[in-house]
Formats: structure tokens, sequence, C-alpha cells
């Protein structure tokens, strides 16, 4: 019995003989994330090559020209017969631009202008934008229609309301002198020089900043202001409350926009009202115009469009800094 159990036992298994060798597990192909880089280095640098000769051409067209009117501005300029010569550092050119009346005139005449014409075109854009919002059919047309006073040339349009404005043949003469029993000159006085000047502006600028904000309301989330509708806000709730702080960063870039293209006006008065009557509508572009050209002051009007240039600046970084310290504390 013992040994037929013994028979009927399996035997132990066996282990092969180590051979001494580590075995040797099959090669991974190596990650493609090497190539991938040098790939993408090369790609880079084809990219380079090839945009090099318009961003050459972009420097030399935009870059050029400011940083020379920068080094002009702090320059003892002298005109002669066979050029323009810079030589040495000098501060006059500015100096020169703090004691001057007509360049504080024309800074305000400019700050109020741009402070003015904005708010009433990011009113009157915003309220456009929110009838376009609601037109089921016709919306195209709508737009087509209201972008043609922003497609015409800033001169066409300035030509166009100076017929409107003039005191002899022009519409708005002929309707206001029932009115007032006599010739209104609306370009005679400043006051009503720059309020002409303003109602072209916006007549013009209004569109594109009511294209902008209807964008921002089409790309709204619509969830948001239905939840505030359904808890009973009104509509003039609904939109001060919710669409509006939701509308802030498209309302920020319409901003940004017009403070640039305002602050720098040069076409509107200078055909409408050539700075007149006097200096009264003198921007600081026609300021630093004139002192180029009508009267050869090279280094003060430099200092004009430097210092122009660095005040839209510093306005639009302040900007943008009061924007985002507002947005930071309305998330916090």
């Amino acid at each position: 019995m013992s040994e037929s159990a013994a028979g009927s036992a399996s035997p132990p298994a066996i282990a092969p003989p180590h051979s001494g060798r580590t075995r040797r597990h099959p090669r991974r192909p190596a990650r493609p994330r090497a190539a991938a880089s040098q790939l993408q280095r090369r790609s880079a640098r084809l990219g380079w090559m090839m945009s090099a000769p318009g961003l050459l051409l972009v420097a030399a067209v935009l870059l050029f020209p400011i940083v020379y009117s920068v080094v002009m501005s702090f320059s003892n300029v002298t005109v002669t017969g066979n050029g323009v010569h810079l030589s040495g550092i000098t501060t006059g050119n500015y100096d020169i631009l703090v004691h001057s009346p007509r360049w504080w005139h024309a800074l305000y005449f400019t700050l109020v202008y741009t402070i003015g014409t904005v708010i009433a075109e990011i009113v009157l854009g915003t309220l456009i934008a929110l009838v376009l919002e609601r037109l089921k059919t016709g919306r195209g047309w709508m737009m087509a229609l209201l972008l043609m006073p922003w497609a015409i040339v800033t001169v066409i349009s300035a030509e166009l309301w100076s017929y409107i404005y003039n005191g002899v043949y022009g519409i708005l003469d002929a309707a206001l002198n029932p009115l007032f029993g006599h010739d209104v000159n609306v370009l005679g006085t400043p006051l009503q020089a720059s309020a002409a000047m303003a109602v072209a502006d916006i007549w013009k600028t209004t569109p594109f900043v009511a294209i902008i904000v209807l964008a921002g309301l089409v790309m709204l989330p619509s969830d948001v202001v239905e939840a505030a509708r359904v808890d009973g806000a009104s509509g003039w709730t609904c939109f001060w409350r919710v669409r509006l702080p939701l509308l802030r960063p498209t309302l920020a870039i319409a901003v940004m926009f017009r403070i640039l293209q305002a602050f720098g006006l040069f076409d509107l008065p200078y055909v409408l009202t050539n700075g007149g009557p006097g200096t009264s509508t003198e921007s600081l572009a026609i300021l630093g115009y004139r002192v180029l050209f009508n009267d050869l002051e090279f280094g003060p009007g430099a200092a004009v469009a430097t210092s122009t240039a660095a005040l839209v600046l510093i306005g639009c970084l302040l900007f943008l800094r009061v924007f985002r310290a507002q947005v930071g504390q309305e998330e916090n």
C-alpha cells in the first residue's frame, strides 16, 4: 500500500536551471517626443524665416517713424537746405509744450471731446445693439444700413456735414431760421462748432460700437438670462444686473478702440472746422501737424506727437487696470 501510494504521488516540479543571464524584455518603440519637438523647432525656424521679410517691412514702416519721432523730440533739430540735422540731447522741446497755452488748450479740447463722444457712442451703440438683437427678421439688412456711415471715408462724411452746417445754404440753417428768426451759423462759435463736430463723429462711429456690442450680446449664455427671468427679474433688472456685467469685456474693447481713434482726431476737424473758429476745435493731432509742416518746428512738433502717443498709452493702461481690478473684486 505504501509503495503504491508512493508511486501514485506526483513528482515535485523541477525548476529549470538558472543560466545567470537577466531576462530581457522586448524593446518598446522609442517615444516620438524628441522627434516631434525637433520637427516643431524646424517648423518654427521655417516660419520665422518665411515671415522675416514681412516683419522687417512692418518694423521699417511702423517702428522706425515712432523711434525717429521720439529721438527727434529729445534732440536739437536744425533745418537746412541739405535736410534735417539732429544734435545733442535736450528737453527743451517739451519745455516749450509745457509753457505753451496753445498745447494746453489742444489737450483740454481733445480730452473733453474724447470723453464726451466715447460715452455717447457707448450708450447709443448699446441701445442700437439691444434693438438689433430682438429683431428676428431683417437683421442683416439693418446691419448693412447701419454700417453705411462707418463705411464712408471720414473726409467725405466731413464734407457732407459741412454742407449741412453751412450758414448760407445749409439744411440745418434753413430748418433753424424760422425758429430763431435769423441765420444760425453753427460753425461760427466755439461751443456750437464743438457740438456740431461731436454730432458728426457720433453719427459715423456709433455703428462700429453697435456691431461690437451686438457680437457680445449674441455670445452671452442664454441660460443665465433665462434663470434671472424665472426668478422674477424685470427687463431692466435683467439687463443691469445680469447682462451688463457679462458685457463688460466687450464694452472695454469698444472703449479702447474709440479712445485710440478719438484721441488721434485729425481728419474730421481739419475738413469741417480747420481747428476753428480760431483754435477752439484744434486737437493735438492738428496742432502737431501745424507745428511740423506749417511752422517747420520739427522738434516741438515731434514732442507733440510723442506726448500724444504717451498720453494715449497711459490712459489705456489705466483703463485696463481699473477694469481688471473691478472684475477681480466681483469674482471675489
